[in-house]
């Protein structure tokens, strides 16, 4: 979860700043053909004035306006829930973002058995290139720029936006999905969730298909199920025990650590909803349930720092707080567990091909 505070720690800023940079190993939305629009003879399209209007009839478009800012020729869409602050006038991606954030909020909530109200919109920034998001950042960040600069390509969420650029249509949709969960997440929840479950449940928007205005998607068709295979196949899978006590920065040195870190909480994530047609389901959804109501048994000295979101989230919080959770809500067992887990873990990597 790219969400930095000033008092973040070494090992905790490490890795946020890497999960910017692996977003890139995700899938992404399927590409879909959008008819390009009639040429306007009094408004070029690709202005702000010609994109409020080709905007404002969209079906989840609530408000389209003129955006005044120092970074470049924009507008703000309102849908129902998110502000969306952009320098990108491509009518033919643009046209497509109020729709997909609006779906990929609908699957937020679907992580739930409830219905969460947002009472208050969201807000993104999407900028149309590198230039513009650097100089945004710089002043949104202040002095932690140091660290966002080297995010090469990607998004972060911080103080409760989402910032990204456009890396490409399939790229910038999926790490907006992906960001979108940790920002649903951070309004939401009582709690932080630990790393293993927050960012597993982050991978599942990363690959999206648009269907009849609206846009599904599909964690089975993760990019991640490529790692998940090369970390079967050498041998390298991290212990269930210790994935779900892992904080990233324990992993972010090494390449194949990091990536069996994501694509296994990932598979976690799966596996917990999915195996044996959901048995454990409703365990998954009291775990997330405990965090949203701020209600988990844990040491009210350990509540405390899961509530507040000015504490980073350190090795020893994943260590203590989320194996006492997997073992209160999911499972005592480990090594009953580590057997099924594994065996679904090469399940779904049956027909992954790696590239050669």
């Amino acid at each position: 979860m790219l969400k930095y505070r000033s008092n973040s720690n070494k090992i905790f800023r490490s890795a946020a700043v890497f999960v910017a940079a692996v977003l890139l190993l995700s899938g992404g939305c399927q590409e879909q053909r959008v008819s390009k629009p009639g040429p306007n003879s009094a408004t070029p399209l690709d202005s702000p004035m010609g994109m409020v209007k080709y905007l404002k009839d969209l079906p989840a478009v609530k408000k389209v306006e003129n955006w005044d800012n120092k970074y470049g020729q924009g507008i703000t869409i309102t849908t129902n829930n998110y502000i969306i602050h952009t320098t990108l006038l491509d009518p033919l991606m643009l046209r497509q973002v109020p729709a997909y954030m609006e779906s990929a909020h609908r699957a937020y909530q679907k992580q739930l058995p409830e219905l969460i109200r947002t009472k208050t919109k969201f807000t993104i920034y999407l900028f149309s290139d590198r230039e513009q998001w650097e100089q945004f950042t710089k002043e949104f960040t202040g002095r932690q720029w140091v660290l966002y600069q080297k995010i090469k390509k990607g998004a972060y969420y911080l103080n409760g936006a989402c910032v990204a650029y456009n890396i490409g249509r399939r790229t910038t949709f999926s790490v907006l999905a992906h960001e979108g969960w940790h920002q649903f997440n951070s309004k939401h929840f009582a709690y932080r969730l630990p790393s293993w479950l927050d960012e597993g449940i982050a991978m599942m928007f990363e690959v999206s298909r648009y269907e009849k205005g609206s846009f599904t998607f599909h964690p089975e068709q993760s990019g991640r199920l490529v790692s998940l295979r090369k970390a079967v196949l050498s041998g390298k899978t991290i212990p269930l025990k210790n994935l779900i006590a892992l904080n990233p920065g324990q992993v972010v040195a090494n390449d194949d650590a990091v990536g069996a870190f994501y694509a296994q909480s990932y598979a976690l994530v799966r596996f917990l909803r999915e195996e044996g047609y959901g048995k454990r389901l409703k365990k998954f959804h009291n775990l997330l349930l405990g965090a949203l109501r701020g209600n988990w048994p844990i040491d009210p000295r350990l509540r405390r720092i899961a509530a507040n979101r000015n504490i980073p989230i350190t090795t020893n919080f994943n260590r203590f707080v989320s194996t006492k959770l997997f073992a209160m809500y999911i499972e005592e067992d480990m090594d009953a567990i580590e057997r099924e887990y594994q065996a679904f873990c090469r399940k779904i990597i049956y027909r992954v091909r790696l590239n050669k």
